[in-house]
């Protein structure tokens, strides 16, 4: 009999020792798990504006590099999708309606307005939002949709927050 009430005062005990073990074990699984699902979650986007994304992606970079919708102001994406015959001197001609409207409610929901008076940038460089998310870039040649991919090599999966290592810790 008392042996039978020493183990189980042994058990309890390593219980106790071992319960806070096995807690912080599991919170540490936990936020490694979370950690690592978010790192490869760039920036997931509500159902509604995933059609309208996928449109854009691929209807844009079959020529070009597909600019994030942040860089450039509201009224430039309107002007653009409202004139798809004249796209920067070519014509896109494949662009149906209900594509230019999918693609319109994506890109109006994450780009910016400009200000009053602001005039509407039609290149890349002219665009403060682009300044602004490059301050301390100097640019040897015209920023175009083609040049970005020499310091984000993750273009090609719209992955513009990956960086060439001269940038990765620059301030």
């Amino acid at each position: 009999m008392f042996n039978l009430v020493r183990q189980k005062r042994i058990r309890h005990k390593t219980a106790k020792v071992l319960s806070p073990f096995i807690l912080l074990l599991a919170i540490a699984l936990w936020c490694v798990g979370l950690g690592w699902g978010m790192a490869f979650a760039l920036d997931p986007i509500p159902s509604r504006y995933e059609n309208g994304r996928d449109l854009y992606l691929e209807n844009c970079s079959g020529c070009h590099i597909a600019i994030p919708p942040e860089v450039m102001p509201t009224e430039t994406w309107k002007q653009l999708l409202e004139n798809p015959e004249d796209h920067y001197g070519r014509s896109l001609t494949n662009l149906i309606r209900i594509t230019q409207l999918l693609i319109w409610d994506y890109l109006s929901a994450y780009s910016r307005p400009l200000t009053t008076n602001e005039p509407v940038p039609l290149l890349i460089e002219q665009s403060r939002y682009f300044k602004a998310l490059h301050p301390r870039v100097q640019f040897s040649e015209p920023v175009t949709a083609d040049t970005c991919v020499k310091c984000h090599p993750g273009v090609a999966q719209f992955d513009y927050r990956t960086l060439t290592p001269e940038w990765q810790d620059a301030p």
